[in-house]
């Protein structure tokens, strides 16, 4: 329970941090295209880069706490939901914001009423890969440094041919990942109950209800 509590606390407060700040630059990016001209290429280039490296400099940086798992955690949340969120903006349709300017809606009410719905999709499509990511960087941390967590304890069981314990830590992580898909799956239901649901075939099934 104690390294569970640990590398879930890790990774929460980075997938949290990761999220509200992935959103905040897509969304800012997506409406004042010269930042996205400027900026994008550069955040391309530094998620090109591999994590595992940078990792040392990261425990260099922010010390062996919880800091620098976060830290790590976070980063890559971000690259996750800021791709899909600007890539879901670059999506929206034309006429829909057209219409919301034709019906006099403000750029408040055009971004919470057309912008957020319509990239809602693509967003949650990041969160449900960077829940994987922030697991992914919060033990990455932990193998690089650390004194407690999954990431830990693997590599010190794993040192010492502990296979069970191994295993033990990996089968608590898959059991963690479904729960959080649930919670995921849970989320977008219920975020996107206005969507329509699309299918291949033209054949529906209708439920009537006596």
């Amino acid at each position: 329970m104690k390294h569970t509590s640990i590398t879930l606390k890790e990774a929460f407060i980075g997938l949290v941090y990761g999220t509200v700040i992935g959103i905040v630059v897509g969304l800012l990016f997506g409406q004042i295209q010269s930042l996205g001209k400027i900026f994008l290429p550069i955040i391309t280039a530094i998620h090109g880069i591999p994590q595992l490296t940078l990792a040392p400099v990261y425990i260099l940086w922010f010390g062996l706490g919880l800091t620098s798992k976060i830290f790590l955690a976070a980063l890559m949340v971000f690259f996750n939901v800021f791709f899909s969120t600007y890539a879901g903006i670059q999506n929206i349709e034309p006429k829909l914001i057209e219409s919301a300017n034709l019906l006099g809606a403000s750029t408040i009410q055009t971004l919470y009423h057309v912008v957020l719905p319509s990239s809602m999709p693509w967003i949650l499509t990041g969160i449900r890969n960077g829940v994987g990511a922030s697991l992914i960087g919060a033990i990455i941390g932990e193998f690089m440094g650390a004194s407690a967590g999954f990431g830990w304890m693997i590599a010190y069981a794993s040192s010492y041919f502990k296979i069970a314990r191994v295993m033990s830590c990996i089968f608590i992580l898959l059991i963690v990942g479904l729960v959080l898909n649930f919670i995921l799956d849970r989320s977008e239901a219920y975020l996107l109950r206005w969507r329509a649901t699309t299918r291949l075939s033209f054949n529906y099934e209708k439920n009537v209800q006596h």
